[in-house]
């Protein structure tokens, strides 16, 4: 009867640190810099920067406040879609996302 009880217990706090773990917080969306700054630096590996010459780059890149042209836009996509391996429709619906301006 003792064995019982200890089990019962025992899976009752294993039961109850599990449901814990379903609770954790979702992850939040990046901010407008930090989707800027993923996209410098996407572009600055795709240009294989190094040294001074990134740090230059990525000043200039992140320090631009002029509208982004569309093509630019077509870049920083091209390299955000690259860096996270899309491939297919989920590349698609990516890229139509990130073209239209809207946040993800």
């Amino acid at each position: 009867m003792k064995k019982w009880l200890s089990l019962l217990v025992a899976a009752g706090f294993a039961l109850s640190f599990s449901a814990f773990g379903a609770d954790a917080p979702a992850k939040k969306a990046p901010t407008a810099q930090q989707q800027k700054m993923t996209a410098c630096n996407a572009e600055a590996k795709t240009k294989d920067l190094k040294g001074d010459e990134r740090k230059a780059f990525m000043k200039e890149c992140l320090s631009t406040k002029k509208a982004a042209t569309q093509q630019d836009k077509m870049k920083s996509c091209n390299a955000d879609a690259k860096t996270k391996n899309l491939a297919g429709d989920a590349r698609k619906a990516f890229m139509k996302e990130c073209l239209s301006g809207k946040a993800a």
